[in-house]
């Protein structure tokens, strides 16, 4: 990442002042939009984008690069690169606070705090000339005003949470001296060190080998049935959402084109995309034979198609999903929602042709049924 990670201004009030959620619910985003006004034109990152997560609950948000996973993280938090980002509109609700307009100095309360993220590369995101300790240290003494010898006692307890061995000796050694599955350990224990209510876990087993991953990933439920956090796990590894999380929302070019259960999703999914998606993963039924992909490209952020965003590379498409702009309808019985016209009144004839089932959800052409495979690599569209 280039630039300074620096708090992005309050956005306009007007654009604010609904009700709060419901109590049980923990985080409500509302109609989000993130763009980002660079020389090229205006990039939409983040477009229209509403998600919800009860208390203690698990979310995945899935998607290829550059569809807007992070930036909704990090706006969230308040933290991005500015200018040129602007939050243009939209509501970010939290424990029954509104972030995108509370004053900074409040933020700083919250973000470590009552929000943690374990961001994507630890070896960037850890401070290389001090040690982890000082570093867990620091935090734990800015958010709960502890003595330095409590503090240094929540690091350890904090190491040990996250099952790094001899926790004493391990907080007084720098960054570089320790393995890539120690790092993100180490981001891991510092962002629980202070009892987070939601844990953000971005692309947390990026760059690790398969084992290692798998035991991220069981520290990761371990550590939220321990604490009883919510977490929101942001990744692009269809295999990892599936062991990981109860919902998943899955975004194309800055918009939720498909959300559901996890088992829903995947098994039953009721977007072209992720048909896509999942059609392109290895199974049994596909060895020997080539792997199935998405034809074309990404749309540039500065040419979005004018319709629906996926209707230049989706096989189902007909006109009017080249001018019509798709909205987040039901799209099965289940609970599902979809961002396809497929899913409207009247074309139901279209439906079932593409997904094999007169209800809307279908495996007509995603992989077998059953479990999906523990790691997938992103899905290239080249």
């Amino acid at each position: 990442m280039t630039g300074e990670i620096r708090e992005i201004p309050v956005a306009p009030a007007g654009q604010r002042g609904s009700e709060p959620p419901a109590a049980e619910v923990l985080l409500d985003i509302r109609d989000l939009r993130t763009y980002f006004h660079v020389m090229d034109g205006t990039v939409r990152a983040v477009d229209g984008v509403s998600i919800s997560l009860p208390r203690g609950g698990t979310l995945g948000l899935v998607g290829e690069s550059a569809c807007g996973k992070s930036v909704t993280a990090l706006t969230m938090m308040r933290l991005l690169d500015i200018p040129p980002a602007e939050i243009a509109s939209g509501e970010v609700w939290f424990d029954g606070q509104e972030l995108v307009s509370l004053p900074d100095d409040e933020m700083r309360k919250i973000r470590g705090n009552d929000i943690a993220m374990v961001f994507q590369e630890p070896l960037t995101s850890l401070n290389p000339v001090l040690t982890i300790g000082e570093q867990i240290s620091e935090q734990i003494r800015v958010h709960l005003g502890v003595s330095k010898k409590e503090a240094w006692e929540r690091v350890i307890a904090a190491l040990e949470l996250v099952g790094i061995p001899s926790a004493a000796q391990r907080a007084k050694q720098y960054p570089h001296e320790m393995s890539g599955g120690m790092r993100q350990r180490v981001m891991i224990a510092m962002a629980l060190s202070c009892e987070p209510k939601l844990l953000i876990a971005d692309e947390p087993t990026t760059a690790l080998d398969v084992t290692i991953q798998a035991q991220i990933l069981e520290l990761l439920k371990a550590v939220r049935d321990r604490t009883n956090s919510a977490l929101l796990l942001i990744t692009h590894d269809l295999g990892v959402v599936a062991e990981t999380v109860d919902r998943v929302v899955v975004m194309y070019a800055g918009q939720i084109v498909e959300e559901g259960t996890t088992t829903d999703v995947l098994l039953r999914p009721t977007h072209p995309y992720t048909v896509g998606l999942l059609s392109s993963l290895p199974s049994g039924r596909t060895r020997g034979t080539r792997l199935s992909a998405i034809k074309g490209v990404v749309p540039s952020p500065f040419n979005l198609p004018p319709g629906c965003r996926f209707a230049p590379r989706c096989r189902f498409a007909w006109d009017d999903c080249r001018t019509d702009v798709p909205e987040l309808v039901s799209s099965s019985t289940h609970g599902q929602r979809a961002r396809c016209l497929l899913h409207l009144p009247g074309n139901e004839a279209r439906r079932e042709a593409a997904f094999g089932s007169p209800g809307g959800g279908g495996q007509a052409v995603t992989a077998e049924p059953g479990p999906v495979p523990a790691t997938t690599a992103e899905h290239d569209h080249a």
